[in-house]
C-alpha cells in the first residue's frame, strides 16, 4: 500500500478559506484559547493577503477577545502617531509623517491604512482614552526622532533635566544623517561610546518616575520607552560591526522587552497582537537561528508565557510583493519565484488547496505531526527580494511544528498597494499618513 504523502494529509486536515474578507475563523479563534499574546507574521513585509487577513484576526481578537493593544514591528514614534490618532487623543500629535523612512511603503499601504481607520471607528465609542485599543511600536531604529521625543518631553516638564538630556545626547549628532557610521567610527577610535550618556538619562529618568507619573503617565511611559530605544538603538548601532548575530540578538531582545513593557503596563489581564515578520515570531529554537546563537521575539514569549502566547505564520507559493533590491533603493513590484522542490511552501502548494489554515498545535493527525517536525526549507521575503539568488538569499531550515501554532496559507498573492500623494491628497494635518 503506498504511503500517503505529506501534501494529502496537509490537504485532508487543512481549513480551507474560502474568502479572505468572509471566511468564518471561529475554529482559529477557538484555538487561540485565552492566550494573552498572539504573534501574527507575515513571509514577506509587501503581500496583501498577509496584511489583510492579519488585520481580520486582529479585529476578532479585539471584538470577541478583548484584547488590548496592536505592537507592530515598526518604531515607536512612528507608531505613536498612529496611537494617538486611533485612540482619539487630544494632546497635539507630532509633528512628523509617519512611517516615512525607508522602507515606507512596509507600513504606509493600504492595507494598513484600512485596519488603522477601522481601529479608529472601533474606538470612537469608548469613552476612557486608557480603555480605548492602542497601536505600539516594538523597533529601535528611531534613535533622534526618539531623542526629539524626550526632549520635547522634558522641555515640558522639567527643563533643567532637558537641558542635561541635550548635553549627553549630542554624542551621538554627529551621525543623525547615518546612525549605522556611528559603529564604525566607535570601532576606529575615531569617536567615543555614547553608552554612559544614553544610560544615565534613561536611569534619569526612570529615578523621576513618582515626579513625572503625577503629572501625566501616559506621557512618562512614551518619554521612557523613547529613553530606552535610544540607549538600545546605541549598542545596536555598535554591535553591527562585531556580529551578525548580536545586532539580531539585540533588536528582538528590545522588541520583546518593549512588549513587556507595554504588558505591565496594561496591567495583569492585558493582551496583545503581535505584527512582525515571521523570522522574528516563531520559535528560532525551531529554526537553523538557533545553530547561528540567535533568539528572536516568538522564543522568548514561548519561553516566558508558555502556552499563553500563540504564534502565528503565513506562507506563499508565487505571485508579486512590493520589494527593494537593496536597502535604501525605490520599491518594485517582483514576481515572486515558485517555491522550492522539498520546502514547506511546495508541499502546502502540492496539496492543491488555494488557501487555508493549518493547526499545528492541537494536530489532527499524528502523522503529519511528526512529518510537520521535519526540518525542511522555507522561504523568508523581508524588505529586500532578490530572485536570482533565491536559495541562498531567503531560505532556511525550518521544523514549521515547532516554530508555529497555526500556519496560514495563500498559494498565489498580490503585492501591497503603497499610499500615494494622490490617495492622501487633503487629508487632515491630525492624519498619520499624511504627505
Amino acid at each position: 500500500m503506498q504511503e500517503t504523502s505529506t501534501s494529502e494529509l496537509i490537504a485532508r486536515v487543512a481549513e480551507p478559506i474560502e474568502d479572505l474578507e468572509s471566511d468564518n475563523i471561529d475554529r482559529l479563534l477557538e484555538r487561540v484559547g485565552d492566550a494573552r499574546i498572539v504573534l501574527i507574521g507575515e513571509a514577506s513585509h509587501g503581500t496583501s493577503e498577509f496584511y489583510r487577513y492579519r488585520a481580520r484576526i486582529t479585529r476578532a481578537l479585539i471584538e470577541n477577545k478583548d484584547f488590548d493593544f496592536v505592537a507592530v514591528e515598526a518604531d515607536w514614534p512612528d507608531a505613536a502617531r498612529i496611537d494617538h490618532y486611533v485612540r482619539h487623543m487630544k494632546t497635539p500629535p507630532a509633528e512628523w509623517t509617519a512611517f516615512t523612512r525607508f522602507p515606507t511603503w512596509m507600513w504606509r499601504n493600504e492595507e494598513v491604512r484600512e485596519f488603522v481607520d477601522w481601529l479608529r471607528e472601533h474606538n470612537a465609542d469608548i469613552n476612557d482614552p486608557e480603555q480605548r485599543v492602542g497601536f505600539y511600536g516594538l523597533d529601535l531604529y528611531s534613535l533622534f526622532t526618539s531623542i526629539d521625543a524626550v526632549l520635547d518631553y522634558l522641555e515640558d516638564v522639567d527643563e533643567e533635566t532637558a537641558a542635561i538630556a541635550r548635553e549627553r545626547y549630542s554624542c551621538l549628532a554627529p551621525f543623525q544623517s547615518d546612525p549605522v557610521t556611528y559603529g564604525r567610527a566607535t570601532l576606529t577610535g575615531r569617536h567615543r561610546e555614547c553608552e554612559q550618556d544614553v544610560v544615565n538619562m534613561l536611569t534619569d529618568l526612570l529615578n523621576q518616575r513618582l515626579k513625572y507619573t503625577e503629572q501625566d503617565g501616559s506621557r512618562f511611559m512614551d518619554a521612557v520607552q523613547n529613553a530606552r530605544l535610544i540607549a538600545n538603538a546605541e549598542r545596536y548601532y555598535r554591535s553591527m560591526y562585531s556580529g551578525y548575530s548580536d545586532s539580531w540578538n539585540l533588536r528582538d531582545q528590545h522588541m520583546f522587552d518593549t512588549l513587556e513593557a507595554l504588558l505591565s503596563y496594561g496591567g495583569k489581564s492585558s493582551k496583545v497582537v503581535v505584527w512582525e515578520h515571521n523570522s522574528h515570531v516563531g520559535n528560532a529554537r525551531a529554526t537553523d537561528m538557533l545553530v547561528r546563537g540567535q533568539h528572536n521575539v516568538g522564543q522568548l514569549c514561548r519561553e516566558a508565557y508558555g502556552d499563553q502566547a500563540y504564534l502565528i505564520g503565513f506562507g506563499t507559493h508565487t505571485g508579486t510583493v512590493a520589494a527593494a533590491t537593496d536597502w535604501g533603493d525605490p520599491m518594485e513590484i517582483k514576481q515572486v519565484q515558485p517555491s522550492l522542490t522539498g520546502s514547506w511552501e511546495r508541499l502546502c502548494h502540492e496539496s492543491g488547496v488555494p488557501a487555508f489554515r493549518l493547526p499545528l498545535r492541537h494536530p489532527a493527525s499524528d502523522t503529519l505531526d511528526t512529518r510537520l517536525h521535519d526540518r525542511r526549507l522555507e522561504r523568508a521575503i523581508g524588505v529586500i527580494y532578490r530572485p536570482e539568488t533565491e536559495r541562498q538569499s531567503h531560505y532556511f531550515l525550518a521544523q514549521l511544528a515547532g516554530q508555529f501554532d497555526e500556519y496560514i496559507w495563500f498559494d498565489r498573492t498580490e503585492a501591497v498597494t503603497p499610499l500615494t500623494t494622490e490617495t492622501l491628497r487633503g487629508v487632515p494635518d491630525t492624519y498619520p499618513f499624511g504627505l
